[in-house]
């Protein structure tokens, strides 16, 4: 019972020091997606462009933090339009390039984690766009769009199919600080929790029995901490390992990362470690679901060889510049609530929250989480705004993306026109350089 107890409370003592950051990172995500639609980053993603990539990786640093969710999105950009490398490459941004992973590595690991963080993304996301030039067929591509267009459902894909963004024509400004920009505001906010809390969760509690239970000795042996250059080498290789059976993904595994950094894995090592959310078991087999059993092996060996030599192109680089942090340095937060400035903060933030939440609630918001892990097909198109009367009801869109009603219930009101089609993929794609025309 006292070894429950201690790694509860590690956990709760982790819990709570990064409160604040995680509201703060979701809160600036939420007013990102709110204003951004879902046909603009259809539109903007149609091959492999670098400079398409580029665009693919900032529209995804605004986009779900949560794995699942990203995932789910991806195949959805793929099937209605968007190249397969450019929504690979959203995706990887999606949970690795955003901001809330940013502040919680800055708060538990310092800043140098953030820095390698946002360095070590686009380094992968560029190896993986080389990687899918040389070795990814026509063949290969067709079959798996061929099995994209099936709609077989993984998980998150209710999410994944909800645009929540504003409709109303207007500068950046008028739109978020209008009423309906206060409402799209608190619906991805809320809608943002609920997709990760499952596996935040189980990333805290996992880093607090791994803390309280595993002695630093057997990480020390298992990362050949005593032997820097072996480490060196050997931490972006088993990195990702780790992350795959751990079954924790998006920001739930930064707790762990603290846990196997304080262990004494390298550098690459815990940058590799986080990339690998998008490898974990579970997701694996959505791939499988989603794009057929070869091109989720092609997937999975592609992204593991990215994973790896951004790992090591950020341990050398930031070895280099000596800016590596000291291991001995690495502490668990054991504190709990103390009155510092983490309790006032957290304070502060869970106000904001209770006012999104609230906004939320009373602005058909339950209704949405009904329908999280909906079909990818079931998709509403449309942003209603019914519940709150200072917006505009009755907003058809005509784009063919995939949009929510925001009204009271999940049914479309009288007159409510739904316009629902899927537009293939552009001529493009990567392969072995032939054309293809849909």
């Amino acid at each position: 019972m006292h070894a429950i107890l201690h790694a509860l409370s590690i956990t709760g003592s982790m819990t709570w020091e990064i409160t604040w950051a995680l509201i703060l990172g979701f809160a600036l995500s939420a007013i990102v997606q709110a204003v951004v639609r879902r046909s603009t980053i259809v539109r903007l993603l149609g091959d492999d462009r670098p400079r398409t990539l580029a665009v693919a990786s900032a529209l995804g640093m605004a986009s779900s933090s949560c794995s699942y969710a990203a995932v789910a999105l991806a195949r959805s950009l793929f099937r209605k339009g968007a190249n397969f490398t450019a929504a690979m490459a959203f995706e990887i941004a999606s949970t690795n390039l955003v901001v809330e992973l940013g502040v919680i590595l800055a708060l538990l690991m310092g800043w140098q984690f953030t820095a390698a963080e946002f360095v070590g993304g686009p380094i992968m996301i560029v190896l993986l766009a080389v990687l899918f030039r040389l070795f990814l067929r026509s063949k290969l591509l067709r079959e798996a769009r061929e099995q994209a267009e099936h709609g077989v459902a993984g998980s998150m894909e209710g999410h994944a199919a909800m645009d929540m963004s504003v409709q109303r024509e207007g500068s950046f400004g008028r739109r978020l600080f209008s009423g309906e920009g206060f409402t799209s505001v608190a619906h991805v906010f809320v809608m943002e929790w609920a997709a990760i809390l499952r596996d935040l969760v189980i990333g805290l509690l996992v880093a607090g029995a791994i803390a309280a239970w595993v002695p630093d000795s057997f990480w020390h042996s298992f990362f050949f901490a005593g032997h820097p250059v072996a480490s060196k080498i050997w931490g972006p290789i088993i990195g990702p390992i780790v992350a795959v059976i751990s079954f924790v993904c998006s920001i739930g595994n930064v707790p762990l990362a603290v846990v196997l950094w304080k262990g004494g894995i390298s550098f690459g090592g815990v940058v590799s470690f986080i990339f690998a959310d998008l490898l974990i078991l579970p997701i694996l087999n959505i791939y499988r679901k989603y794009y057929g059993l070869k091109m989720a092996a092609f997937i999975a060996a592609t992204f593991y060889a990215a994973m790896v030599v951004a790992g090591y192109v950020v341990e050398f680089a930031f070895g280099g510049l000596g800016l590596i942090p000291d291991q001995a340095d690495a502490k668990i937060p054991m504190e709990g609530v103390t009155w510092n400035y983490t309790t006032w903060l957290n304070i502060a933030f869970l106000l904001l929250t209770a006012a999104l939440i609230i906004r939320f609630w009373r602005t058909g918001g339950p209704a949405m989480l009904r329908m999280m892990g909906g079909s990818p097909d079931t998709a509403h198109t449309g942003h209603d705004h019914r519940a709150a009367p200072e917006q505009h009801a009755g907003h058809d869109q005509h784009d063919g993306h995939a949009g929510h009603d925001h009204g009271a219930d999940t049914e479309q009101g009288p007159g409510h026109a739904t316009h629902h089609h899927t537009v293939h993929g552009p001529a493009d794609e990567p392969g072995t350089g032939d054309t293809h025309h849909h």
